[in-house]
């Protein structure tokens, strides 16, 4: 019972985790960028994404334009675009399997096909984890870096978005529940493993044979 329900709070966080994941590969504010100026009345907020620039201008006007042309950008933006569409294909596939391998859930077949199933989402959860980590981490990296340039000029200099610490607090969440759906499908087979069921010896027939062979010399 204690790890049915440790499963279902995994399959939670996992929940979380996906929608996190599509939530940070969506989102315009990768980067952010305010532009105040001389004036507050006339401040601009410039966010990137992984698909869009938007900008946000205090009147309340807001204009975002798409990023058509991949080979422009940089290797990073690529490479975070293939990652994080990667990781929420690999988080769904988890939250398919899991909810078929769940103990809580009458879906499955037997007991060892459930386990089966419970660890291969667990391990699709932990791969979509890494998936989001990495390009979140880089993204950030070259961020960081090119703010503590000091030849970029302070306008063209950003700032980490609230899509980043999406990306950051969703892979987090998908690597937790898939610790504890591989962990739990272990501590299930532990006893088998440590513990073999004991095997009944039973005499052989040769040795039968030859015990009837000796009575019968002695008649």
């Amino acid at each position: 019972m204690a790890s049915a329900s440790l499963q279902f709070f995994a399959f939670i966080l996992a929940l979380f985790g996906v929608f996190g994941d599509i939530a940070a590969t969506l989102l315009p504010n990768w980067k952010v960028n305010a532009d105040v100026g001389s004036n507050i009345i006339t401040a601009i907020t410039q966010m990137q994404g992984l698909w869009m620039d938007c900008t946000w201008y205090s009147t309340g006007m807001f204009s975002c334009t798409l990023k058509y042309s991949v080979l422009s950008l940089p290797v990073y933006i690529q490479a975070a675009r293939t990652t994080m569409v990667l990781s929420c294909i690999l988080s769904a596939f988890g939250i398919c399997i899991t909810t078929v391998g769940m103990k809580c859930t009458k879906l499955g077949g037997d007991t060892d096909s459930k386990s089966h199933a419970c660890f291969a989402g667990g391990v699709c959860f932990i791969l979509a984890g890494i998936f989001g980590l990495v390009p979140t981490s880089w993204y950030t990296r070259e961020i960081i870096s090119n703010f503590l340039d000091q030849t970029i000029p302070e306008s063209s200099k950003h700032e980490p978005g609230g899509a980043v610490y999406t990306g950051f607090i969703s892979a987090g969440f998908l690597l937790v529940a898939g610790v504890i759906f591989c962990t739990s499908c272990f501590k299930k087979q532990q006893g088998v493993w440590i513990y073999p069921p004991k095997q009944h010896h039973f005499p052989s027939s040769e040795q039968e044979s030859s015990t009837g062979y000796n009575l019968k010399d002695y008649v």
